[in-house]
Protein backbone atom coordinates (compact mmCIF):
# COMPACT_ATOMS: atom_id res chain seq x y z
CA UNK A 1 0.00 0.00 0.00
CA UNK A 2 1.16 3.54 -0.72
CA UNK A 3 1.15 6.51 1.61
CA UNK A 4 0.05 8.75 -1.29
CA UNK A 5 -3.39 10.03 -2.25
CA UNK A 6 -2.40 11.19 -5.74
CA UNK A 7 0.23 10.13 -8.26
CA UNK A 8 0.48 12.20 -11.42
CA UNK A 9 2.56 11.11 -14.40
CA UNK A 10 4.02 13.38 -17.04
CA UNK A 11 5.40 16.78 -17.82
CA UNK A 12 7.75 18.71 -15.61
CA UNK A 13 9.89 21.69 -16.47
CA UNK A 14 10.96 25.21 -15.75
CA UNK A 15 8.60 28.02 -16.76
CA UNK A 16 10.16 31.39 -17.58
CA UNK A 17 7.60 34.19 -17.31
CA UNK A 18 8.21 37.72 -18.62
CA UNK A 19 8.31 40.39 -15.97
CA UNK A 20 6.85 42.72 -18.58
CA UNK A 21 3.26 41.83 -19.48
CA UNK A 22 1.52 42.56 -22.75
CA UNK A 23 4.63 42.95 -24.91
CA UNK A 24 6.09 40.64 -27.59
CA UNK A 25 8.69 38.14 -26.46
CA UNK A 26 11.35 39.99 -28.45
CA UNK A 27 10.84 43.06 -26.26
CA UNK A 28 10.93 41.29 -22.90
CA UNK A 29 14.03 42.18 -20.90
CA UNK A 30 13.70 40.04 -17.74
CA UNK A 31 12.10 36.74 -16.80
CA UNK A 32 11.14 35.02 -13.54
CA UNK A 33 11.69 31.28 -13.03
CA UNK A 34 8.92 28.94 -11.80
CA UNK A 35 8.22 25.23 -11.53
CA UNK A 36 5.92 24.07 -14.33
CA UNK A 37 4.49 21.20 -16.37
CA UNK A 38 0.89 19.96 -16.40
CA UNK A 39 1.26 16.80 -14.31
CA UNK A 40 3.55 18.65 -11.91
CA UNK A 41 1.15 21.54 -11.46
CA UNK A 42 -1.75 19.17 -10.76
CA UNK A 43 0.30 17.45 -8.06
CA UNK A 44 1.14 20.84 -6.53
CA UNK A 45 -2.51 21.93 -6.66
CA UNK A 46 -3.60 18.72 -4.90
CA UNK A 47 -0.91 19.16 -2.24
CA UNK A 48 -2.03 22.74 -1.64
CA UNK A 49 -5.45 21.27 -0.80
CA UNK A 50 -3.98 18.86 1.73
CA UNK A 51 -3.51 15.78 -0.44
CA UNK A 52 -0.37 13.65 -0.26
CA UNK A 53 0.86 13.80 -3.82
CA UNK A 54 3.85 12.81 -5.94
CA UNK A 55 4.77 13.19 -9.59
CA UNK A 56 6.34 10.42 -11.64
CA UNK A 57 8.59 12.10 -14.18
CA UNK A 58 12.20 12.72 -15.19
CA UNK A 59 14.51 15.71 -15.43
CA UNK A 60 17.81 16.23 -17.20
CA UNK A 61 21.29 16.01 -15.73
CA UNK A 62 21.61 19.76 -15.40
CA UNK A 63 21.20 22.50 -12.82
CA UNK A 64 17.45 22.64 -13.31
CA UNK A 65 17.03 19.08 -12.00
CA UNK A 66 17.87 20.02 -8.40
CA UNK A 67 15.68 23.11 -8.76
CA UNK A 68 12.70 20.92 -9.75
CA UNK A 69 13.19 18.49 -6.88
CA UNK A 70 13.59 21.21 -4.26
CA UNK A 71 10.61 23.17 -5.61
CA UNK A 72 8.42 20.06 -5.45
CA UNK A 73 9.39 19.32 -1.86
CA UNK A 74 8.85 22.97 -0.93
CA UNK A 75 5.32 22.69 -2.31
CA UNK A 76 4.71 19.52 -0.29
CA UNK A 77 4.94 17.19 -3.30
CA UNK A 78 7.12 14.11 -2.99
CA UNK A 79 10.05 14.06 -5.44
CA UNK A 80 10.88 10.40 -4.74
CA UNK A 81 9.72 9.37 -8.25
CA UNK A 82 11.60 12.06 -10.19
CA UNK A 83 14.29 10.30 -12.19
CA UNK A 84 17.16 11.67 -14.25
CA UNK A 85 17.84 11.21 -17.97
CA UNK A 86 21.65 11.50 -18.14
CA UNK A 87 21.87 12.61 -21.78
CA UNK A 88 18.93 15.03 -21.89
CA UNK A 89 18.08 18.50 -20.60
CA UNK A 90 15.28 19.52 -18.25
CA UNK A 91 12.58 21.15 -20.40
CA UNK A 92 12.29 24.93 -20.39
CA UNK A 93 9.17 26.84 -21.46
CA UNK A 94 9.06 30.53 -22.31
CA UNK A 95 5.71 32.25 -21.88
CA UNK A 96 4.69 35.40 -23.75
CA UNK A 97 2.05 37.27 -21.73
CA UNK A 98 0.55 38.74 -24.88
CA UNK A 99 -2.39 38.26 -24.69
CA UNK A 100 -2.57 37.36 -20.98
CA UNK A 101 -5.74 35.25 -21.30
CA UNK A 102 -4.18 32.83 -23.79
CA UNK A 103 -0.41 33.30 -23.72
CA UNK A 104 1.69 31.68 -26.46
CA UNK A 105 4.22 29.13 -25.23
CA UNK A 106 7.65 28.31 -26.60
CA UNK A 107 8.71 24.79 -25.59
CA UNK A 108 12.32 23.61 -25.47
CA UNK A 109 11.96 19.81 -25.29
CA UNK A 110 14.25 18.57 -28.09
CA UNK A 111 15.39 16.01 -29.04
CA UNK A 112 12.91 14.56 -26.54
CA UNK A 113 11.73 15.53 -23.08
CA UNK A 114 13.03 13.36 -20.22
CA UNK A 115 9.44 12.69 -19.04
CA UNK A 116 8.76 10.91 -22.34
CA UNK A 117 11.62 8.48 -21.74
CA UNK A 118 10.03 6.73 -18.75
CA UNK A 119 10.55 2.99 -19.04
CA UNK A 120 8.78 0.10 -17.24
CA UNK A 121 11.72 -0.49 -14.89
CA UNK A 122 11.32 3.08 -13.57
CA UNK A 123 7.66 2.66 -12.57
CA UNK A 124 6.66 2.10 -8.92
CA UNK A 125 4.20 -0.63 -9.77
CA UNK A 126 3.03 -1.05 -6.18
CA UNK A 127 1.97 2.61 -6.19
CA UNK A 128 0.22 2.23 -9.56
CA UNK A 129 -1.74 -0.64 -8.04
CA UNK A 130 -2.75 1.05 -4.81
CA UNK A 131 -2.78 4.84 -5.09
CA UNK A 132 -6.36 6.13 -4.72
CA UNK A 133 -6.03 8.56 -7.64
CA UNK A 134 -3.77 8.11 -10.66
CA UNK A 135 -3.48 11.01 -13.14
CA UNK A 136 -2.16 10.56 -16.70
CA UNK A 137 -2.05 12.89 -19.69
CA UNK A 138 -2.45 12.82 -23.44
CA UNK A 139 1.04 14.19 -23.84
CA UNK A 140 2.36 11.09 -22.09
CA UNK A 141 1.62 8.96 -25.17
CA UNK A 142 2.97 11.42 -27.75
CA UNK A 143 6.32 9.63 -28.12
CA UNK A 144 8.17 6.42 -27.31
CA UNK A 145 9.19 4.92 -24.96
CA UNK A 146 6.79 6.91 -22.78
CA UNK A 147 3.81 5.80 -24.87
CA UNK A 148 4.35 2.08 -24.32
CA UNK A 149 5.13 2.66 -20.65
CA UNK A 150 1.97 4.67 -20.02
CA UNK A 151 -0.09 2.06 -21.84
CA UNK A 152 1.38 -0.61 -19.57
CA UNK A 153 0.54 1.52 -16.53
CA UNK A 154 -3.10 1.87 -17.58
CA UNK A 155 -3.43 -1.81 -18.43
CA UNK A 156 -2.01 -2.72 -15.03
CA UNK A 157 -4.22 -0.19 -13.27
CA UNK A 158 -7.35 -1.63 -14.95
CA UNK A 159 -9.52 1.41 -14.09
CA UNK A 160 -9.14 0.85 -10.36
CA UNK A 161 -9.88 3.71 -7.98
CA UNK A 162 -9.92 7.09 -9.69
CA UNK A 163 -7.98 6.70 -12.93
CA UNK A 164 -8.01 10.14 -14.54
CA UNK A 165 -7.01 11.19 -18.06
CA UNK A 166 -6.22 14.83 -18.69
CA UNK A 167 -6.54 15.09 -22.49
CA UNK A 168 -3.74 17.72 -22.46
CA UNK A 169 -3.50 18.06 -26.25
CA UNK A 170 -0.59 20.23 -27.40
CA UNK A 171 -0.32 20.19 -31.23
CA UNK A 172 3.44 20.87 -31.17
CA UNK A 173 4.00 17.48 -29.53
CA UNK A 174 2.26 15.49 -32.28
CA UNK A 175 2.94 14.85 -35.99
CA UNK A 176 -0.76 15.26 -36.84
CA UNK A 177 -4.25 15.19 -35.32
CA UNK A 178 -4.96 11.68 -36.57
CA UNK A 179 -2.05 10.22 -34.64
CA UNK A 180 -3.07 12.10 -31.51
CA UNK A 181 -6.67 10.89 -31.85
CA UNK A 182 -5.58 7.28 -32.19
CA UNK A 183 -3.19 7.32 -29.23
CA UNK A 184 -5.32 9.40 -26.88
CA UNK A 185 -8.38 7.45 -28.01
CA UNK A 186 -6.77 4.18 -26.88
CA UNK A 187 -6.55 5.54 -23.35
CA UNK A 188 -10.28 6.27 -23.16
CA UNK A 189 -10.95 2.55 -22.74
CA UNK A 190 -8.61 2.38 -19.74
CA UNK A 191 -9.65 5.33 -17.53
CA UNK A 192 -12.80 6.22 -15.63
CA UNK A 193 -12.54 10.03 -15.49
CA UNK A 194 -11.70 12.29 -18.45
CA UNK A 195 -11.15 16.05 -18.34
CA UNK A 196 -10.37 18.44 -21.19
CA UNK A 197 -11.53 21.51 -23.07
CA UNK A 198 -13.62 21.53 -26.25
CA UNK A 199 -10.64 21.53 -28.61
CA UNK A 200 -9.10 18.59 -26.76
CA UNK A 201 -12.42 16.73 -26.80
CA UNK A 202 -12.60 17.16 -30.58
CA UNK A 203 -9.17 15.56 -30.92
CA UNK A 204 -10.09 12.69 -28.60
CA UNK A 205 -13.61 11.84 -29.77
CA UNK A 206 -14.18 13.83 -32.97
CA UNK A 207 -16.54 16.53 -31.74
CA UNK A 208 -16.18 19.84 -29.91
CA UNK A 209 -19.84 19.89 -28.88
CA UNK A 210 -19.71 19.42 -25.10
CA UNK A 211 -22.80 17.22 -24.77
CA UNK A 212 -21.93 15.07 -27.77
CA UNK A 213 -18.35 14.72 -26.54
CA UNK A 214 -19.57 13.71 -23.09
CA UNK A 215 -21.89 11.12 -24.67
CA UNK A 216 -19.02 9.59 -26.63
CA UNK A 217 -16.78 9.45 -23.57
CA UNK A 218 -19.47 7.78 -21.47
CA UNK A 219 -20.06 5.24 -24.24
CA UNK A 220 -16.40 4.22 -23.87
CA UNK A 221 -16.92 3.31 -20.22
CA UNK A 222 -15.82 6.60 -18.68
CA UNK A 223 -17.92 7.22 -15.58
CA UNK A 224 -17.29 10.98 -15.29
CA UNK A 225 -16.74 13.30 -18.27
CA UNK A 226 -15.64 16.89 -17.66
CA UNK A 227 -15.64 19.32 -20.60
CA UNK A 228 -14.26 22.78 -19.87
CA UNK A 229 -16.04 25.47 -21.89
CA UNK A 230 -14.00 28.56 -20.99
CA UNK A 231 -16.19 31.62 -20.51
CA UNK A 232 -19.27 29.37 -20.78
CA UNK A 233 -18.42 27.34 -17.70
CA UNK A 234 -17.94 23.59 -17.31
CA UNK A 235 -20.05 20.59 -18.34
CA UNK A 236 -19.79 17.57 -16.06
CA UNK A 237 -21.63 14.38 -16.98
CA UNK A 238 -22.31 10.88 -15.66
CA UNK A 239 -24.44 8.14 -17.17
CA UNK A 240 -27.53 9.44 -15.38
CA UNK A 241 -27.03 13.19 -14.86
CA UNK A 242 -25.22 16.23 -16.21
CA UNK A 243 -24.76 19.82 -15.15
CA UNK A 244 -23.28 23.00 -16.59
CA UNK A 245 -21.48 25.02 -13.94
CA UNK A 246 -21.33 28.75 -14.76
CA UNK A 247 -17.95 30.53 -14.93
CA UNK A 248 -16.42 32.50 -12.07
CA UNK A 249 -15.72 36.02 -13.37
CA UNK A 250 -12.16 37.23 -12.67
CA UNK A 251 -9.72 39.67 -14.18
CA UNK A 252 -7.34 37.41 -16.08
CA UNK A 253 -3.66 37.97 -15.36
CA UNK A 254 -2.38 34.75 -16.96
CA UNK A 255 -4.50 31.95 -18.38
CA UNK A 256 -1.74 29.38 -17.98
CA UNK A 257 -2.13 26.94 -15.13
CA UNK A 258 -5.86 27.49 -14.72
CA UNK A 259 -6.58 24.03 -16.10
CA UNK A 260 -4.02 22.49 -13.76
CA UNK A 261 -5.53 24.27 -10.75
CA UNK A 262 -8.87 22.90 -11.93
CA UNK A 263 -7.30 19.44 -12.12
CA UNK A 264 -5.86 19.48 -8.62
CA UNK A 265 -9.21 20.59 -7.23
CA UNK A 266 -10.97 17.91 -9.28
CA UNK A 267 -8.68 15.30 -7.77
CA UNK A 268 -9.38 16.64 -4.28
CA UNK A 269 -13.14 16.51 -4.84
CA UNK A 270 -13.03 12.97 -6.23
CA UNK A 271 -11.05 11.78 -3.22
CA UNK A 272 -13.45 13.55 -0.87
CA UNK A 273 -16.38 11.68 -2.45
CA UNK A 274 -18.29 14.84 -3.37
CA UNK A 275 -21.14 14.78 -5.86
CA UNK A 276 -20.20 15.78 -9.43
CA UNK A 277 -21.84 19.21 -9.29
CA UNK A 278 -19.93 20.12 -6.13
CA UNK A 279 -16.68 18.87 -7.68
CA UNK A 280 -17.16 20.92 -10.85
CA UNK A 281 -18.09 24.08 -8.97
CA UNK A 282 -15.08 23.77 -6.68
CA UNK A 283 -12.66 23.00 -9.52
CA UNK A 284 -14.06 25.84 -11.62
CA UNK A 285 -13.41 28.30 -8.80
CA UNK A 286 -9.87 26.98 -8.36
CA UNK A 287 -9.13 27.46 -12.05
CA UNK A 288 -10.48 31.01 -11.98
CA UNK A 289 -8.26 31.91 -9.04
CA UNK A 290 -5.18 30.66 -10.87
CA UNK A 291 -6.14 32.68 -13.97
CA UNK A 292 -6.23 35.80 -11.82
CA UNK A 293 -2.58 35.30 -10.80
CA UNK A 294 0.84 35.04 -12.45
CA UNK A 295 2.59 31.67 -12.78
CA UNK A 296 1.29 28.13 -12.41
CA UNK A 297 2.55 26.08 -9.47
CA UNK A 298 3.02 29.16 -7.29
CA UNK A 299 -0.53 30.32 -8.07
CA UNK A 300 -2.39 27.23 -6.84
CA UNK A 301 -5.09 28.22 -4.32
CA UNK A 302 -5.88 26.95 -0.85
CA UNK A 303 -9.18 25.43 0.19
CA UNK A 304 -10.10 28.62 2.07
CA UNK A 305 -9.51 30.74 -1.03
CA UNK A 306 -11.65 28.44 -3.16
CA UNK A 307 -14.48 28.39 -0.66
CA UNK A 308 -14.37 32.19 -0.45
CA UNK A 309 -14.62 32.39 -4.24
CA UNK A 310 -17.64 30.07 -4.19
CA UNK A 311 -19.38 32.32 -1.67
CA UNK A 312 -18.95 35.53 -3.68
Amino acid sequence: MTDLDVLTIGRVGVDLYPEQSGVPLAEVTTFAKFLGGTATNVAVAAARLGRRSAVLTKVGADGFGPFVRKALEDFGVSARYVGTAPDLLTPVVFCELNPPADPPLLFYRLPIAPDLTLSPDEIPWDVVDSVPLLWVTGTGVSAEPGRTTQRAILERRARRGHTVLDLDYRPMFWPDVETARAEIGWMLDHVNVVVGNRAEAEVAVGTADPDAAADRLLERGVRLAVIKRGAEGVLIATETERWTVPPCPVEVVCGLGAGDGFGGALAHGLLAGWNPHRIASYANAAGALVASRLACADAMPTDAEIEEMLCT
